[in-house]
């Protein structure tokens, strides 16, 4: 298993050594143990949500006010999609900025997204199905909702028609709304 830090510090890609014989194959999607070397503190799991959806479904950026906070590990388990972390944390060297990376099932690659940082995918296969492992449960009101085609992100999904994309997704805000707001979360201030 390889861990790598995307360009959104705390944000990481996760790609499993895979162990193919005439059956399939057969990998480690997550180890918790392996995530708390690179993280430094536990992953813990509290929710394990499924979302699938159509080709050009673009789903995000979505995120957690803290408290309550919430971590994803996010996999595609059939299909494929464009995934995309935005940091959304005030302060931070890279407020604004985001990685994007392939997550596809046969791949079995996985994004790690930390607190404060936000995330949405473009699906490029139908009934693409995605994993989300979060680190705590729903709580109604706390959800935080960035239009994923803010231009001031100018994020660089690839579709080549209009997205299915939700009512409430297109309404969302754009990120200097939500700043303006006060709803994102501070980067952690240096000692």
């Amino acid at each position: 298993m390889r861990v790598t830090e995307t360009k959104v510090p705390g944000a990481y890609v996760i790609e499993p050594d895979q162990l193919h014989d005439d059956r399939g194959l057969f990998f480690e999607s997550m180890r918790t143990d392996v995530m708390e070397n690179v993280l430094g503190h536990t992953f813990e799991v509290h929710q394990i949500n499924y979302s699938t959806s159509r080709r050009n479904t673009l789903r995000g950026i979505h995120s957690v006010t803290n408290p309550p906070g919430q971590a994803k590990y996010v996999s595609c388990v059939r299909g494929a999609l464009r995934d995309f972390v935005v940091d959304l944390r005030v302060g931070s060297p890279t407020f604004g900025c985001y990685d994007s990376n392939l997550l596809d099932a046969e791949s079995g690659r996985a994004v790690y997204v930390p607190e404060g940082v936000g995330h949405g995918f473009l699906t490029l296969a139908e009934d693409s199905c995605i994993c989300y492992v979060l680190s705590s449960t729903y709580v109604p009101g706390t959800q935080i909702d960035i239009n994923p085609l803010d231009p001031e992100l100018a994020l660089p999904w690839g579709f080549t028609e209009p997205p299915l994309i939700s009512v409430k997704d297109r309404a969302a805000p754009s990120l200097s709304d939500c700043l303006s707001d006060g709803v994102l979360e501070h980067w952690p201030q240096l000692a």
